[in-house]
Protein backbone atom coordinates (compact mmCIF):
# COMPACT_ATOMS: atom_id res chain seq x y z
CA UNK A 1 0.00 0.00 0.00
CA UNK A 2 1.45 3.32 -1.04
CA UNK A 3 1.44 6.47 0.95
CA UNK A 4 -1.61 7.97 -0.73
CA UNK A 5 -3.64 4.82 -0.15
CA UNK A 6 -2.63 4.80 3.52
CA UNK A 7 -3.75 8.38 3.98
CA UNK A 8 -7.04 7.60 2.31
CA UNK A 9 -7.57 4.65 4.67
CA UNK A 10 -6.90 6.86 7.70
CA UNK A 11 -9.42 9.43 6.45
CA UNK A 12 -12.11 6.76 6.08
CA UNK A 13 -11.57 5.23 9.61
CA UNK A 14 -11.83 7.10 12.95
CA UNK A 15 -8.60 7.63 14.92
CA UNK A 16 -8.86 6.69 18.65
CA UNK A 17 -7.05 8.41 21.46
CA UNK A 18 -5.15 6.36 24.02
CA UNK A 19 -7.91 6.95 26.57
CA UNK A 20 -10.60 5.91 24.11
CA UNK A 21 -8.75 2.76 23.16
CA UNK A 22 -8.12 1.92 26.80
CA UNK A 23 -11.81 2.43 27.59
CA UNK A 24 -12.83 0.06 24.80
CA UNK A 25 -10.36 -2.55 25.99
CA UNK A 26 -11.67 -2.12 29.55
CA UNK A 27 -15.25 -2.60 28.46
CA UNK A 28 -14.31 -5.59 26.38
CA UNK A 29 -12.38 -7.34 29.17
CA UNK A 30 -14.90 -6.62 31.91
CA UNK A 31 -17.72 -7.83 29.66
CA UNK A 32 -15.86 -10.96 28.60
CA UNK A 33 -14.61 -11.84 32.11
CA UNK A 34 -17.25 -10.62 34.61
CA UNK A 35 -16.34 -13.36 37.12
CA UNK A 36 -13.49 -15.85 36.99
CA UNK A 37 -11.86 -18.21 39.48
CA UNK A 38 -8.10 -17.97 39.52
CA UNK A 39 -5.52 -19.83 41.61
CA UNK A 40 -1.96 -18.74 42.20
CA UNK A 41 0.70 -17.73 44.67
CA UNK A 42 0.57 -14.37 46.46
CA UNK A 43 3.59 -12.09 45.98
CA UNK A 44 4.37 -8.37 46.39
CA UNK A 45 1.58 -8.13 48.99
CA UNK A 46 0.99 -4.72 50.58
CA UNK A 47 -1.76 -3.07 52.59
CA UNK A 48 -1.36 0.71 52.90
CA UNK A 49 -3.29 2.91 55.30
CA UNK A 50 -6.15 3.20 52.82
CA UNK A 51 -7.14 -0.37 53.72
CA UNK A 52 -6.96 -1.67 50.15
CA UNK A 53 -4.77 -4.72 49.51
CA UNK A 54 -2.45 -4.91 46.52
CA UNK A 55 -0.77 -8.09 45.40
CA UNK A 56 0.40 -10.12 42.44
CA UNK A 57 -0.93 -13.58 41.61
CA UNK A 58 1.65 -15.72 39.87
CA UNK A 59 2.46 -19.23 38.79
CA UNK A 60 5.50 -20.68 37.04
CA UNK A 61 4.80 -19.03 33.67
CA UNK A 62 2.84 -15.83 34.26
CA UNK A 63 1.72 -13.21 36.74
CA UNK A 64 -1.09 -10.70 37.02
CA UNK A 65 -1.60 -7.76 39.39
CA UNK A 66 -4.65 -7.84 41.68
CA UNK A 67 -6.43 -5.59 44.13
CA UNK A 68 -8.80 -6.23 47.04
CA UNK A 69 -10.83 -3.16 47.88
CA UNK A 70 -11.08 -2.07 51.49
CA UNK A 71 -14.65 -3.28 52.12
CA UNK A 72 -13.78 -6.77 50.93
CA UNK A 73 -10.42 -6.81 52.75
CA UNK A 74 -12.11 -5.92 56.05
CA UNK A 75 -14.07 -9.17 55.92
CA UNK A 76 -11.01 -11.40 55.56
CA UNK A 77 -10.64 -13.77 58.52
CA UNK A 78 -7.03 -14.71 57.76
CA UNK A 79 -3.83 -12.83 57.00
CA UNK A 80 -2.51 -12.69 53.48
CA UNK A 81 1.24 -12.95 53.00
CA UNK A 82 3.73 -13.63 50.24
CA UNK A 83 4.03 -17.29 49.30
CA UNK A 84 0.43 -18.19 50.26
CA UNK A 85 -1.37 -20.34 47.69
CA UNK A 86 -4.92 -19.00 47.18
CA UNK A 87 -8.02 -19.46 45.08
CA UNK A 88 -9.96 -16.30 44.39
CA UNK A 89 -13.07 -15.13 42.55
CA UNK A 90 -12.46 -11.93 40.65
CA UNK A 91 -13.43 -9.87 37.66
CA UNK A 92 -10.92 -8.65 35.09
CA UNK A 93 -10.51 -4.92 34.86
CA UNK A 94 -8.17 -2.34 33.39
CA UNK A 95 -6.41 0.41 35.34
CA UNK A 96 -6.45 3.27 32.76
CA UNK A 97 -3.63 5.43 34.23
CA UNK A 98 -1.18 2.60 33.69
CA UNK A 99 -2.94 0.89 30.83
CA UNK A 100 -2.62 -2.46 32.60
CA UNK A 101 -5.21 -5.09 33.22
CA UNK A 102 -5.71 -6.46 36.73
CA UNK A 103 -7.88 -8.72 38.84
CA UNK A 104 -10.39 -7.17 41.19
CA UNK A 105 -10.75 -9.87 43.86
CA UNK A 106 -14.18 -10.32 45.43
CA UNK A 107 -13.59 -13.59 47.33
CA UNK A 108 -10.37 -15.29 48.32
CA UNK A 109 -9.67 -18.56 50.07
CA UNK A 110 -6.43 -20.35 51.02
CA UNK A 111 -5.77 -23.17 48.61
CA UNK A 112 -6.35 -26.54 50.26
CA UNK A 113 -7.34 -24.90 53.57
CA UNK A 114 -10.49 -23.04 54.56
CA UNK A 115 -10.21 -19.38 55.41
CA UNK A 116 -11.58 -19.88 58.89
CA UNK A 117 -9.22 -22.73 59.61
CA UNK A 118 -6.25 -20.72 58.38
CA UNK A 119 -7.33 -17.69 60.41
CA UNK A 120 -7.69 -19.94 63.45
CA UNK A 121 -4.18 -21.33 62.99
CA UNK A 122 -2.65 -17.92 62.47
CA UNK A 123 -4.34 -16.42 65.54
CA UNK A 124 -3.53 -19.47 67.66
CA UNK A 125 0.15 -19.24 66.75
CA UNK A 126 0.22 -15.51 67.45
CA UNK A 127 -1.41 -15.81 70.88
CA UNK A 128 0.72 -18.82 71.79
CA UNK A 129 3.85 -16.77 71.15
CA UNK A 130 2.51 -14.14 73.55
CA UNK A 131 2.07 -16.80 76.27
CA UNK A 132 -1.72 -16.69 76.55
CA UNK A 133 -1.95 -20.49 76.52
CA UNK A 134 0.88 -21.10 79.01
CA UNK A 135 -0.23 -23.81 81.50
CA UNK A 136 1.83 -22.17 84.26
CA UNK A 137 -0.56 -19.20 84.45
CA UNK A 138 -3.75 -21.25 84.81
CA UNK A 139 -5.49 -20.98 88.17
CA UNK A 140 -7.25 -23.72 90.15
CA UNK A 141 -10.98 -23.56 90.80
CA UNK A 142 -12.21 -23.02 94.37
CA UNK A 143 -13.05 -26.24 96.22
CA UNK A 144 -16.58 -25.10 97.09
CA UNK A 145 -18.28 -22.49 94.92
CA UNK A 146 -21.03 -20.26 96.25
CA UNK A 147 -21.78 -18.07 93.23
CA UNK A 148 -21.12 -18.81 89.54
CA UNK A 149 -21.50 -16.46 86.57
CA UNK A 150 -22.47 -18.26 83.33
CA UNK A 151 -21.88 -16.35 80.11
CA UNK A 152 -24.12 -17.99 77.47
CA UNK A 153 -27.36 -17.78 75.59
CA UNK A 154 -30.26 -17.93 78.08
CA UNK A 155 -32.39 -19.94 75.65
CA UNK A 156 -29.81 -22.54 74.55
CA UNK A 157 -29.52 -26.15 75.60
CA UNK A 158 -26.13 -25.46 77.20
CA UNK A 159 -27.53 -23.50 80.14
CA UNK A 160 -30.26 -26.09 80.73
CA UNK A 161 -27.74 -28.94 80.81
CA UNK A 162 -25.43 -26.98 83.08
CA UNK A 163 -28.15 -26.05 85.58
CA UNK A 164 -29.59 -29.56 85.65
CA UNK A 165 -26.26 -31.18 86.49
CA UNK A 166 -25.36 -28.43 88.96
CA UNK A 167 -28.63 -28.77 90.89
CA UNK A 168 -28.14 -32.53 91.07
CA UNK A 169 -24.57 -32.25 92.33
CA UNK A 170 -24.43 -29.07 94.43
CA UNK A 171 -27.64 -27.25 95.19
CA UNK A 172 -25.93 -24.69 97.42
CA UNK A 173 -24.44 -22.64 94.57
CA UNK A 174 -26.13 -19.52 93.15
CA UNK A 175 -25.97 -19.06 89.37
CA UNK A 176 -25.88 -15.66 87.67
CA UNK A 177 -26.73 -16.04 83.98
CA UNK A 178 -25.20 -13.30 81.81
CA UNK A 179 -27.17 -13.43 78.51
CA UNK A 180 -25.20 -13.04 75.28
CA UNK A 181 -25.40 -14.14 71.68
CA UNK A 182 -23.14 -17.12 71.10
CA UNK A 183 -22.88 -16.96 67.31
CA UNK A 184 -23.27 -14.53 64.48
CA UNK A 185 -22.02 -11.01 63.95
CA UNK A 186 -21.43 -9.11 67.19
CA UNK A 187 -21.47 -12.25 69.38
CA UNK A 188 -17.74 -12.05 70.17
CA UNK A 189 -18.05 -8.44 71.35
CA UNK A 190 -20.96 -9.37 73.63
CA UNK A 191 -19.10 -12.33 75.12
CA UNK A 192 -15.95 -10.28 75.80
CA UNK A 193 -17.99 -7.44 77.32
CA UNK A 194 -19.89 -9.88 79.56
CA UNK A 195 -16.66 -11.39 80.93
CA UNK A 196 -15.29 -7.92 81.66
CA UNK A 197 -18.59 -6.90 83.29
CA UNK A 198 -18.60 -9.92 85.62
CA UNK A 199 -15.07 -9.04 86.73
CA UNK A 200 -16.30 -5.56 87.69
CA UNK A 201 -19.24 -6.75 89.80
CA UNK A 202 -19.18 -5.80 93.47
CA UNK A 203 -20.81 -9.06 94.55
CA UNK A 204 -18.49 -11.98 95.14
CA UNK A 205 -18.18 -14.34 92.17
CA UNK A 206 -16.14 -17.54 92.57
CA UNK A 207 -15.80 -18.52 88.91
CA UNK A 208 -16.99 -17.76 85.38
CA UNK A 209 -18.32 -20.39 82.97
CA UNK A 210 -18.30 -19.55 79.23
CA UNK A 211 -20.39 -22.12 77.38
CA UNK A 212 -22.56 -23.02 74.40
CA UNK A 213 -23.62 -26.17 72.61
CA UNK A 214 -21.99 -27.79 69.61
CA UNK A 215 -21.92 -26.57 66.02
CA UNK A 216 -19.76 -26.04 62.99
CA UNK A 217 -16.56 -24.05 62.96
CA UNK A 218 -18.53 -21.07 61.72
CA UNK A 219 -21.08 -21.46 64.56
CA UNK A 220 -18.33 -21.59 67.19
CA UNK A 221 -16.24 -18.85 65.62
CA UNK A 222 -17.17 -16.20 68.21
CA UNK A 223 -15.16 -18.20 70.78
CA UNK A 224 -12.12 -18.04 68.49
CA UNK A 225 -12.18 -14.25 68.21
CA UNK A 226 -9.13 -12.48 69.62
CA UNK A 227 -11.19 -10.11 71.78
CA UNK A 228 -12.84 -13.07 73.57
CA UNK A 229 -9.53 -14.84 74.12
CA UNK A 230 -7.91 -11.71 75.55
CA UNK A 231 -10.87 -10.99 77.84
CA UNK A 232 -10.59 -14.52 79.30
CA UNK A 233 -6.84 -14.07 79.71
CA UNK A 234 -7.34 -10.74 81.51
CA UNK A 235 -10.03 -12.09 83.86
CA UNK A 236 -9.12 -11.92 87.55
CA UNK A 237 -11.63 -14.72 88.21
CA UNK A 238 -10.95 -18.31 87.12
CA UNK A 239 -12.71 -19.17 83.86
CA UNK A 240 -14.14 -22.52 82.74
CA UNK A 241 -14.67 -22.89 78.99
CA UNK A 242 -17.21 -25.45 77.78
CA UNK A 243 -17.80 -24.73 74.11
CA UNK A 244 -19.24 -27.30 71.70
CA UNK A 245 -18.78 -31.04 71.94
CA UNK A 246 -15.79 -33.14 72.90
CA UNK A 247 -14.15 -32.90 69.49
CA UNK A 248 -14.50 -29.11 69.29
CA UNK A 249 -11.49 -27.12 70.53
CA UNK A 250 -11.67 -23.34 70.46
CA UNK A 251 -9.13 -20.73 71.45
CA UNK A 252 -11.35 -19.95 74.43
CA UNK A 253 -10.76 -23.54 75.58
CA UNK A 254 -6.99 -23.10 75.27
CA UNK A 255 -6.79 -19.84 77.23
CA UNK A 256 -9.30 -20.75 79.95
CA UNK A 257 -8.09 -21.96 83.34
CA UNK A 258 -10.15 -25.14 82.97
CA UNK A 259 -11.52 -26.72 79.80
CA UNK A 260 -14.67 -28.82 80.02
CA UNK A 261 -15.69 -31.02 77.11
CA UNK A 262 -19.40 -30.20 77.46
CA UNK A 263 -21.62 -27.85 79.50
CA UNK A 264 -22.57 -30.82 81.70
CA UNK A 265 -18.93 -31.56 82.42
CA UNK A 266 -18.41 -27.89 83.26
CA UNK A 267 -20.93 -28.30 86.08
CA UNK A 268 -19.12 -31.44 87.23
CA UNK A 269 -15.72 -29.71 87.16
CA UNK A 270 -16.84 -26.58 88.99
CA UNK A 271 -18.92 -28.13 91.78
CA UNK A 272 -18.40 -31.27 93.87
CA UNK A 273 -21.07 -33.93 94.19
CA UNK A 274 -23.04 -33.47 97.41
CA UNK A 275 -23.22 -37.25 97.87
CA UNK A 276 -19.43 -37.51 97.62
CA UNK A 277 -18.99 -34.70 100.16
CA UNK A 278 -21.50 -36.38 102.50
CA UNK A 279 -19.63 -39.68 102.21
CA UNK A 280 -16.33 -37.89 102.82
CA UNK A 281 -17.74 -36.14 105.89
CA UNK A 282 -19.07 -39.46 107.20
CA UNK A 283 -15.60 -40.96 106.72
CA UNK A 284 -14.03 -38.04 108.55
CA UNK A 285 -16.60 -38.42 111.35
CA UNK A 286 -15.72 -42.10 111.78
CA UNK A 287 -12.01 -41.32 111.79
CA UNK A 288 -12.61 -38.55 114.34
CA UNK A 289 -14.64 -40.83 116.61
CA UNK A 290 -11.97 -43.53 116.37
CA UNK A 291 -9.20 -41.05 117.06
CA UNK A 292 -11.01 -39.53 120.04
CA UNK A 293 -11.82 -43.02 121.37
CA UNK A 294 -8.16 -44.01 121.10
CA UNK A 295 -7.02 -40.84 122.87
CA UNK A 296 -9.63 -41.36 125.60
CA UNK A 297 -8.48 -44.96 126.15
CA UNK A 298 -4.84 -43.84 126.28
CA UNK A 299 -5.69 -41.09 128.76
CA UNK A 300 -7.68 -43.51 130.90
CA UNK A 301 -4.78 -45.98 131.00
CA UNK A 302 -2.37 -43.23 132.02
CA UNK A 303 -4.77 -42.03 134.71
CA UNK A 304 -5.09 -45.53 136.11
CA UNK A 305 -1.31 -45.95 136.11
CA UNK A 306 -0.94 -42.66 137.97
CA UNK A 307 -3.61 -43.70 140.45
CA UNK A 308 -1.54 -46.82 141.27
CA UNK A 309 1.61 -44.81 141.83
CA UNK A 310 2.73 -44.66 145.48
CA UNK A 311 3.02 -40.86 145.25
CA UNK A 312 -0.71 -40.60 144.85
CA UNK A 313 -1.51 -43.38 147.34
CA UNK A 314 0.62 -41.73 150.09
CA UNK A 315 1.17 -38.18 148.89
CA UNK A 316 2.83 -36.99 152.20
CA UNK A 317 5.41 -39.75 152.21
CA UNK A 318 7.59 -37.97 149.71
CA UNK A 319 7.39 -34.74 151.70
CA UNK A 320 8.51 -36.56 154.85
CA UNK A 321 11.39 -38.23 152.99
CA UNK A 322 12.57 -34.92 151.57
CA UNK A 323 12.25 -33.23 155.00
CA UNK A 324 14.35 -35.93 156.60
CA UNK A 325 16.90 -35.67 153.86
CA UNK A 326 17.03 -31.92 154.44
CA UNK A 327 17.71 -32.42 158.17
CA UNK A 328 20.52 -34.83 157.37
CA UNK A 329 22.09 -32.39 154.94
CA UNK A 330 21.79 -29.58 157.48
CA UNK A 331 23.55 -31.65 160.13
CA UNK A 332 26.30 -32.63 157.69
CA UNK A 333 26.72 -29.00 156.72
CA UNK A 334 27.13 -27.83 160.33
CA UNK A 335 29.59 -30.62 161.18
CA UNK A 336 31.58 -29.87 158.04
CA UNK A 337 31.63 -26.16 158.86
CA UNK A 338 32.87 -26.79 162.39
CA UNK A 339 35.55 -29.17 161.16
CA UNK A 340 36.71 -26.69 158.54
CA UNK A 341 36.81 -23.89 161.12
CA UNK A 342 38.86 -26.04 163.50
CA UNK A 343 41.31 -26.98 160.79
CA UNK A 344 41.62 -23.36 159.72
CA UNK A 345 42.33 -22.24 163.27
CA UNK A 346 45.01 -24.87 163.69
CA UNK A 347 46.58 -23.88 160.44
CA UNK A 348 46.55 -20.25 161.48
CA UNK A 349 48.15 -21.00 164.85
CA UNK A 350 50.89 -23.00 163.13
CA UNK A 351 51.59 -20.17 160.71
CA UNK A 352 51.68 -17.66 163.56
CA UNK A 353 54.15 -19.77 165.51
CA UNK A 354 56.37 -20.02 162.46
CA UNK A 355 56.20 -16.31 161.81
CA UNK A 356 56.77 -15.27 165.44
CA UNK A 357 60.59 -15.60 165.33
CA UNK A 358 60.65 -13.53 162.18
CA UNK A 359 58.51 -10.73 163.59
CA UNK A 360 60.26 -7.34 164.09
CA UNK A 361 58.56 -7.07 167.45
CA UNK A 362 60.28 -10.25 168.58
CA UNK A 363 63.62 -8.74 167.59
CA UNK A 364 62.78 -5.62 169.55
CA UNK A 365 61.91 -7.78 172.49
CA UNK A 366 65.46 -9.07 172.58
CA UNK A 367 66.81 -5.54 173.23
CA UNK A 368 67.11 -4.18 169.72
CA UNK A 369 65.54 -0.86 168.70
CA UNK A 370 64.38 0.79 165.45
CA UNK A 371 65.57 4.34 164.79
CA UNK A 372 63.96 6.71 162.28
CA UNK A 373 64.68 10.25 161.17
CA UNK A 374 61.75 12.38 162.35
CA UNK A 375 61.51 14.71 159.37
CA UNK A 376 60.89 12.00 156.80
CA UNK A 377 60.59 8.68 158.67
CA UNK A 378 63.78 7.28 157.11
CA UNK A 379 64.96 4.13 158.91
CA UNK A 380 68.59 4.79 159.95
CA UNK A 381 71.14 2.17 159.05
CA UNK A 382 74.20 4.42 158.87
CA UNK A 383 75.33 7.15 161.26
CA UNK A 384 76.06 9.33 158.28
CA UNK A 385 72.32 9.63 157.59
CA UNK A 386 71.90 12.17 160.49
CA UNK A 387 73.62 15.36 161.50
CA UNK A 388 74.08 17.21 164.73
CA UNK A 389 70.78 18.54 165.96
CA UNK A 390 68.55 16.17 163.92
CA UNK A 391 65.53 14.87 165.74
CA UNK A 392 65.23 11.07 165.78
CA UNK A 393 62.65 8.59 167.04
CA UNK A 394 63.66 5.34 168.67
CA UNK A 395 61.14 2.47 168.84
CA UNK A 396 61.67 -0.09 171.57
CA UNK A 397 59.86 -3.29 172.34
CA UNK A 398 57.60 -1.19 174.51
CA UNK A 399 57.18 2.52 173.74
CA UNK A 400 59.12 5.14 171.79
CA UNK A 401 61.84 7.71 172.59
CA UNK A 402 62.24 11.08 170.84
CA UNK A 403 65.74 12.53 171.09
CA UNK A 404 68.14 14.87 169.33
CA UNK A 405 71.57 14.02 167.95
CA UNK A 406 74.40 15.51 170.00
CA UNK A 407 77.28 13.81 168.24
CA UNK A 408 77.77 11.50 165.30
CA UNK A 409 80.49 8.86 165.56
CA UNK A 410 81.56 6.74 162.63
CA UNK A 411 82.20 3.05 163.29
CA UNK A 412 85.87 2.15 162.95
CA UNK A 413 86.68 -0.10 160.00
CA UNK A 414 87.05 -3.80 160.58
CA UNK A 415 84.79 -6.54 161.72
CA UNK A 416 82.62 -5.95 164.67
CA UNK A 417 80.58 -8.32 166.68
CA UNK A 418 77.16 -7.58 167.92
CA UNK A 419 76.05 -9.51 170.88
CA UNK A 420 72.57 -9.92 172.12
CA UNK A 421 72.24 -7.87 175.34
Amino acid sequence: MNKDALLEEVRRRPVLSVSELTAQIKDLLETAFPAVWVSGEVSNFSRPRSGHCYLTLKDEDAQIPAVIWRNTAAQLRFDLHDGLEVVCQACVGVYPPHGKYQLIIQQIEPKGLGALELALRQLRDKLAREGLFDPARKRPLPRFVRRIAVVTSPTGAAIRDFLEVLRRRWAGADVLVVPVRVQGEGAAAEIAAAIEQVNRLTVSIDAIVVTRGGGSLEDLWAFNEEKVVRSIFASRLPVVSAVGHEIDVTLADLVADVRALTPSEAAERIAPAASEIAALLAQYARRLVNALGGRASSARARLEALARHHALRRPHQRVFELSRRLDELDDRMHRAARGYLRMSRQSLDGAASRLEPLSPLAVLGRGYSLTQRSRDGLVLRDAGQVQHGDEIRIRLASGRIVSRVERVEAEPPGPSAVTDP
